[in-house]
Parts: structure tokens; sequence; C-alpha cells
């Protein structure tokens, strides 16, 4: 017999010792009934929250009636959220993104003396590719291990095979984290991007294929339906492409692929900004974590437990691929972002290349030009060659020099039969005397002031590439002169020089510094190599 039922049992015995026995007994049930409850007593957080938590809805409902935690969902995509946290000025008791990697950086930037929130992750999903089970099929066969890499499909979209949809880098997470990946891959270290990985945009084929963008992931996903029948790819958080999936708006359900390269994890952690709420806090954290909650959120969501000791549903029982590491320094993502942002990259970039054609090069030496212009035009099947290559839409400016300007072409790289011409024109026998390296510069930037003139929204840069001395035509300190004196327009174009042969290094790297480029040095690597290296500077 329990306490209170004895108790009460008790109070049949006289009347006033049954009022005393009653008065305990409600005593001992308000007791009973408050430690059935926990620390349950009501409060409402305020909670600075990554859109696509919307879908946590149901459970924030069950949170209520099990802890009477209420929280105030404040939603906004999770770049935007990232810098609204202002370090000590904090508007909301907590924060709960998708992931925190781009509010650490913030952190660590405002200085050692800002304290960090106290973070707890809840739930897992890395960001990866749905594609069409055709394009999937097609891109797996090009590769020797069946296996699609972001390489892979940075080299389909440049060719103009594939195109994807990606939310929008300056806003969300789920755009951040792929940008993050195809970055990662293409600078092929293996570690965290360094500020010298991202000092030339090698993403510019990748983002070819980009034709659909939104600041949030759920709207993407919305936009996909739509536009499904002229789009191959979608790229977006694994959760998201499984619920997609389910339901039935798709005509054609996407496989999902884990690049072999990797990819960024997503962790949804809850961080802490107001420590006076440290006791809701953990009593969240508990009920979150707790083996029940993270089934439904498995369940509901289609995110991974953080927990390993719950059973994967089997959806979610596929390894979840190789994690890549996320930059620890803001310029890096500071670099990315604003290549991503720069207006110019919707207007395909114009290079201009100089050739040396004199005399010196017949031979082995402009058969390896040759061949080099085969690598860029699709034929160097690396993974650095799948990023550098030439893509749909980028304008091909080829000038043969030798005691002059011997011909230039120029073309906008469209289809096949333009990289075949490209090809052609530099697979001429007409050979020049002499080496007018300056003043073929110097009639480039004509040309670049003729452009950045007429298309403004264009980004332009000129590769100059010799064997030999300048022995024709102006001196370097002529063409710098002359240089100097151009609209400020034209002297944004830089010029990147790659020595070749017997070359003369030192006025090279004079030129290039002067217009704000750099000199590669292709006698202790091979003429593919150096011009892969320099492929991308145009800022």
């Amino acid at each position: 017999m329990g306490p209170v039922r004895a108790i009460l049992s008790g109070a049949r015995r006289s009347p006033g010792q049954g009022l005393v026995a009653l008065c305990l007994a409600w005593l001992l049930l308000g007791a009973a009934t408050a430690c059935s409850t926990g620390d349950s007593e009501p409060v409402t957080l305020r909670v600075l929250a990554s859109s696509e938590l919307a879908d946590m809805k149901p459970l924030l409902d069950d949170l209520h009636r099990d802890t009477g935690i209420t929280l105030e969902m404040d939603y906004r995509g999770t770049v935007d959220a990232s810098n609204a946290l202002a370090p000590g000025k904090y508007r909301h008791d907590l924060a709960w993104l998708s992931s925190d990697r781009y509010f650490q950086l913030k952190l660590k930037e405002a200085g050692r003396h800002t304290e960090k929130p106290l973070a707890t992750s809840i739930m897992r999903s890395p960001v990866v590719i749905g594609m069409k089970p055709a394009t999937a099929d097609r891109l797996r066969r090009g590769t020797p291990d069946g296996q699609i890499s972001w390489a892979d499909v940075a080299d389909a979209a440049a060719d103009g095979s594939l195109r994807f949809a990606m939310a929008d880098p300056r806003h969300t997470n789920s755009g951040l984290a792929a940008l993050v990946g195809v970055a990662t891959a293409a600078a092929g270290t293996g570690g965290a991007l360094r500020p010298q990985d991202v000092s030339c945009d090698r993403l510019r084929g990748f983002f070819t294929g980009h034709e659909l963008t939104e600041d949030s992931s759920v709207r993407l996903a919305d936009g996909f339906v739509r536009r499904q029948d002229g789009l191959d790819a979608l790229i977006t958080y694994e959760s998201e492409l499984l619920s997609l999936n389910g339901s039935g708006k798709l005509r054609t359900p996407l496989e999902l692929v884990h690049p072999k390269d990797g990819m960024v994890l997503s962790d949804y952690p809850l961080l802490l900004l107001d420590p006076a709420k440290r006791a809701a806090y953990d009593r969240l954290v508990e009920w979150l974590k707790s083996e029940p909650i993270q089934k439904k959120i498995m369940e509901r969501t289609l995110r991974r437990p953080v927990d390993p000791g719950v059973p994967r549903i089997p959806r979610l029982r596929a390894s979840v691929g190789n994690a890549l590491y996320f930059p620890d320094k803001q310029e890096v993502v500071d670099r990315l972002l604003a290549d991503y942002g720069d207006p110019r990259r919707d207007a395909p970039a114009r290079v201009i290349f100089l050739l040396d054609f004199s005399g010196s090069m017949r031979g082995e030496r402009i058969a390896k030009l040759r061949a080099t212009f085969d690598g860029l035009s699709g034929a160097d099947d690396s993974r650095s060659g799948k990023f550098v290559r030439f893509y749909k839409g980028e304008s091909l400016t080829v000038m043969r020099f030798g005691g002059r300007v011997l011909d230039e072409r120029s073309l906008t790289y469209e289809g096949q039969r333009d990289l075949d011409r490209l090809r052609g024109f530099v697979a001429s026998d007409d050979f020049g005397a002499g080496t007018a390296i300056w003043s073929t510069l110097d009639h480039a930037y004509a040309k670049a002031a003729d452009v950045v003139r007429d298309r403004p929204e264009q980004a332009v840069s000129i590769v100059l590439m010799t064997d030999g001395e300048n022995n024709a035509g102006m001196d370097l300190d002529a063409f710098i002169s002359r240089y100097e004196a151009r609209p400020r327009a034209a002297r944004a174009v830089r010029t990147y020089t790659i020595r070749y042969g017997e070359a003369d290094t030192e006025e090279l790297d004079r030129a290039a510094r002067a217009t704000g480029g750099r000199m590669v040095d292709a006698t202790a690597q091979s003429l593919l190599s150096a011009f892969k290296e320099i492929r991308g500077c145009v800022h």
C-alpha cells in the first residue's frame, strides 16, 4: 500500500485524526507530482535558429509537453544567423545552427578574450549531391574506380553536361559547406584550406553548371521540384534529399552521391548564449539527446542521431563518407565568398594568351605547348586538370608572336568545335624571327582596354609564355611606362608570366609584379603544370 493510500485509509479512524491525515495526504500527493515532472517549471527560451530546423516543429511541441520548455524560434539562413551573433551582444538565449564553424571563426577573429558559448551537437547530416540516376551512371562510367568525385562534377559542369542547384553560400550552411568541399577538393592538399589554396579561383568551371540558387535549403528544394526537368543534380543536406525522394514530388528519385574526395558534415549544435539560462539549457539538451527523442529526430527529419547507440533506420545505414576539414582562417572563407559573390562570375572570364612562336620554340617545345592546350581543353584527366580546364562560356584570345604579333584569334567556348578551332590555331607552323615580348604585351593591353570598356563586368587576365629574351620592339621600361599611362580599368588587368627555356627570369618577374600578377617558372615543372598553376588568377 502506498503512503498516500495508507494515510487516506487511516483518515477513517476519527474526525480529528482524519483531518490531519487528509492534509498529510495532499502534501505527499503534491510532492509526488513535483517529483514526477522534475524541474519542468515552464520556461520560454528565445532561439536564433537555422531555417532548415523548421522541420523540428512537431518535436518542439513534444518538448513543451514533456519538460515545460517553450522555444521561440527565430529562423534565418545559417550564415546570416552567424553574422547576427555579435560576441557579447547576443539578443537570444540560445542559438541552434546547422553548423557553428562559421560562427567560431568570427569568435576567433574577435580575439582570445571572447568567451565561447557552451555548444552541444544534437544530430548530423552531411552535405552531398543528389543526382538523377542517368547522370550518376554517366559520370561513374568515366571514372577508373566507379566513384564520383567533386573533380568529376566540376569537369561535367565545365563542359556543359551537368546543371545543378545549390543554395547561396553567403546565406546558407549547405551552400557554404558545398563551396568549402569543392574548393578543398580542388586544392588537393587533404587538409584545411589555406590562404594560398584560394589565391586563384579554380571553381569557375564548376560554377558554370550552377543554374539554380536560393537563400535557404528548403526553398532550394522547392525550386528544384519546379525545374527538375532542366536540372541534373541538387547539392544539399542528405536529410533534405531523402525527404525529397520520399515526398512523391520527383518524377525520378535522386541518387545520393557522397563525393569520394569528401564533404563537410553538419552537426546541428545547440549554443548557450545567456549563461543565466544554463539550467533550462541542460534540461533541453538532456531531452534532445535521450534515446527516444534521438530516434524520433532520425525518423521525422532523416538526420543521423548523435548517439551512436541508436540503431539507424535503413535509409541512414550507409557510411557518411569522408569528412573534410573546415577552414580555420576567416580570410579563407571571406575569399571563397567574395569569389562566389563577385557579379563578374556571372559573366564568364576572358583570358588572353600570348604564346611565343619564335624559331627557338620549334620541335619539342612547341609539341609540349600544344599538349598543354590539349590538356586545358579536357584531355587532362587528372583531378587538378578537371578543375582548371576551359569551361563553357569562357572567352579565349590567343596571340602568336615572334618579332611581332603573327596572328590572333578570339572565340567563346560553347562546344567541342570551338576547342578544335583553338587547337588548330596552336598547331600552326608559322614561326617568326625575333622575340618581341613587350610589344606583344602592350598590344594585348590595348585589346584588354577595349574589352573592359565595352564589358566592364567581365574579368580579364593575360598569360604570357616565352622561352627567350626580348630582342625586338619596345623594351620592358617602355612597356611599363605605357601600362602606367593606361586607364584605371585596363591597369586592373593582371599579367601572369610563364618562364620557359632561356627566358629572362628577372624581367618576366618584374613585368608580372608591375601589373599585379606573378611569374611561374616552367623550367622546374611541366609546361602544363605551369599553365594550370595560374588558371583562374583574374583578381
